[in-house]
């Protein structure tokens, strides 16, 4: 089902690309606050049961993360949550972007 799920989230974005003139950076930002506003709502967290890597790897998931991070943080810390719950919730996820950014520019040489 992973593959099922993750595949369906790539052709949408695909399709948005594509068929709109929606440039990949808002396809982008559109993902992540729809995943957002659906985990908001209730309606992702099924999906990740359902789908697992599948939904939580794609952009979507990112904004799930947020969301979920900062509920659960806000149940647990009150207000402070709201200013905790995301970093927490995404701060791997964002330093292994950062780290194998890093790498990657500092072990290839670009063209230019």
């Amino acid at each position: 089902m992973a593959f099922v799920i993750g595949g369906l989230i790539c052709v949408i974005g695909q399709l948005l690309m594509d068929l709109t003139p929606l440039t990949p950076a808002h396809v982008l930002v559109l993902f992540v606050v729809i995943g957002g506003i659906m985990s908001g709502l209730g309606l992702y967290q099924p999906l990740v049961e359902m789908g697992g890597a599948g939904a939580t790897v794609p952009l979507p998931g990112f904004g799930h993360a947020l969301v979920s991070g900062t509920v659960e943080e806000i149940n647990k810390s009150g207000l402070t949550g709201v200013f905790s719950g995301a970093l927490k919730a995404s701060a791997f996820g964002i330093t292994a972007a950062v780290v194998f950014g890093l790498l990657a520019a500092v072990t290839f040489n670009p063209r230019g």
